[in-house]
């Protein structure tokens, strides 16, 4: 039944009984954010260019520490050459699948990279074969054993690329059917703010051993590129200097925060290392902040390089691969989904429509799939960093992330130019995470916003996933032996699901509000459905570019779960006005059945206009 024929079911009273409880959860909330450039705005092409630099220099720490954290498991330790090929075909995967995803996916200005959770999966299906790496064997012996670098070793890290790369895109799979099946976007019905509040919390609150553990590397420069930020980004926002060539004033620091911080703090080092103000012993507190550490990588990176698919042969695929990446590739969605909602809270844009949810989550199972073919190591998500960025920043344009994956391709192929990055101390990538991942729980926790913080339902609703999905994940990463089922298969699955504190967090939380008693406003769904700048929803932000008009004049697209003129919102807007037309009449049936019982009288009175 459709919505207008549901409509026809409510009396004018009962409209007006749903119309006065729709503005009443909705007054004194405001979602309209200070942004400077929105979603479809274009900012001039010179802002645009360093504003897609600065995105993708927010990226490059995480994007660059991935091949790194798996080198050991996938026995590319020694052979640099390779790691730099291995770090320019995520750098180019990275960018391609963040213009796919941004041009037709879910229409935001996410950027997308390799994901963490596929670590854990990696780490388990490489430990299963002592072969995959003899040099980490302690009985091997290391006189017969291939000479890092050679033709010998790079096949053994090659095999190993190759069993993660056809794994990788059967599970990918998974991703393609949950989002252009609809399957995650009918799941949106059922989930509001009091799930999506822990989730993205959840993923900022995650992160804070990577953070913590850069910054520790030189606490002087990690706080000081935290001030820098907080200085340009804070203080100095509404300060707009004149730009002569331009003829007009521009707000700098609020625009560039990111990248003067960074740049700044990365001259300071540079000049602390040859003063050698910075220790040169390696065992020393403070080695990390030198600038030279990486210089290496600069001389034995290649000028250009193409990546290209099957690049290291032919893919593999196994059964422990499989399992365990499709482990990755379900706490993955969890979190895009998450950062969807952040993103456009973010930027200004509505809430995303279960059509562009579904379509989002499509177009990243493909970038997976290409990961694979290309042989990036891991599957691709969206990063919470980035989306942390625009809420420092307040430039939540589309081209710029465009242009910031562009920017990402040609850097992938240029080998010394990306290599030049890797210099960039640990210590200000930790101040950068600092910065980024509080924004990113800020966002999570103004969620709440829109629902009862009266209601101790609520409450326990998002309190209690919260902490669940920090301690049970965190105690299975430091005990993974702890899960032993007899099959390990199973083991690592289970490892990697309660492992991620997103998916646990994420699943609680969906699980108690859906489950425990509560009605469309205390939950804050009428209010979720309903936000946006202008009291409307402009779903326009996610058409399709060009084709959107003749796909509206295909009557059969309606159908389809991935397209922009599938709308569920009537859908949600029916089941509201079910809950309230359920309470309406409840009340007025406990106020003539009940007629001493003050209560009923009450809860009926609760629901007059």
């Amino acid at each position: 039944m459709d919505s207008s024929n549901h409509s026809q079911h409510f009396s004018a009273p009962e409209e007006q009984v749903y119309d006065e409880q729709r503005k009443k959860s909705t007054a004194g909330k405001s979602s309209k954010l200070d942004i400077l450039y929105g979603v479809t705005d274009r900012p001039p092409w010179y802002l645009c260019l360093l504003l897609g630099f600065q995105q993708f220099l927010t990226a490059f720490g995480a994007t660059f520490a991935y091949p790194v954290l798996i080198k050991d498991s996938i026995c590319i330790d020694g052979d640099d050459v390779g790691l730099g090929e291995l770090i320019s075909t995520v750098i180019f995967v990275s960018g391609f699948s963040t213009i796919l995803q941004v041009t037709f996916g879910v229409r935001l200005p996410i950027i997308q990279s390799v994901s963490y959770s596929f670590i854990t999966p990696i780490f388990v299906v490489m430990s299963l074969d002592k072969a995959n790496c003899p040099y980490t064997d302690s009985t091997a012996n290391a006189t017969l054993l291939p000479e890092k670098g050679s033709d010998a070793h790079q096949e053994i890290w090659h095999n190993n690329i190759r069993q993660l790369q056809g794994s990788l895109m059967v599970a990918s799979l998974l991703s393609v059917v949950v989002g252009f099946s609809g399957i995650i976007g009918f799941l949106m019905k059922y989930i509001g703010p009091l799930t999506v509040a822990p989730t993205i919390s959840l993923i900022a609150l995650s992160l804070f051993e990577a953070a913590s553990f850069k910054g520790s590397r030189h606490w002087y420069i990690c706080f000081m590129t935290i001030f820098l930020v907080a200085l340009f980004s804070q203080y100095l926002r509404n300060v707009s200097i004149p730009v002569p060539c331009l003829r007009q004033r521009i707000k700098i620091f609020a625009l560039f925060p990111v990248l003067l911080a960074v740049v700044l703090s990365w001259v300071i080092c540079v000049i602390l290392t040859e003063t050698d103000v910075f220790p040169s012993d390696s065992t020393k507190w403070g080695y990390e902040a030198r600038t030279d550490i990486q210089s290496e990588v600069l001389k034995e990176s290649k000028w250009f390089r193409f990546p290209y698919p099957g690049q290291w042969g032919v893919p593999k695929i196994t059964l422990a691969g499989t399992l365990g990446m499709l482990a990755a590739v379900f706490a993955s969605i969890i979190e895009s989904v998450g950062d969807y909602y952040a993103c456009a809270r973010l930027s200004g844009a509505p809430s995303p429509p279960g059509s562009a949810i579904s379509r989002g989550i499509g177009i990243e199972g493909i970038t997976c799939i290409l990961a694979g073919a290309w042989g990036t190591g891991g599957g691709n998500t969206s990063y919470s960093e980035n989306i942390g960025a625009i809420g420092i920043t307040k430039v939540g344009s589309r081209i710029v992330v465009q242009i910031a994956g562009i920017i990402m391709v040609l850097l992938g192929c240029l080998g010394k130019f990306g290599a030049l990055f890797v210099t960039i101390p640990e210590p200000v990538i930790g101040g950068l995470f600092f910065v980024m991942f509080g924004m990113v729980g800020a966002v999570g926790i103004s969620n709440l916003q829109f629902v009862d913080l009266n209601s101790s339902r609520n409450l326990f609703v998002f309190g209690v996933p919260l902490f669940f999905g920090l301690s049970v994940s965190s105690w299975v990463n430091q005990n993974p032996e702890a899960i032993n089922t007899g099959d390990s298969n199973a083991d690592q699955v289970l490892r990697v699901l309660f492992g991620t504190s997103m998916f646990l967090g994420g699943a609680l939380a969906f699980l108690l509000d859906n489950t425990i008693p509560g009605t469309a406003e205390e939950r804050g769904l009428i209010s979720w459905n309903n936000m946006s700048d202008d009291g409307e929803k402009d779903l326009s932000v996610y058409d399709l570019p060009l084709i959107q008009p003749i796909l509206n004049k295909l009557p059969f697209m309606k159908y389809m779960p991935f397209c922009p003129g599938f709308d569920t919102k009537s859908s949600k807007i029916d089941q509201q006005k079910n809950d309230i037309e359920q309470h309406f009449y409840e009340g007025m049936n406990k106020g003539f059945s009940d007629e001493n019982d003050g209560d009923s009288s009450l809860e009926f009175k609760e629901m007059k206009p």
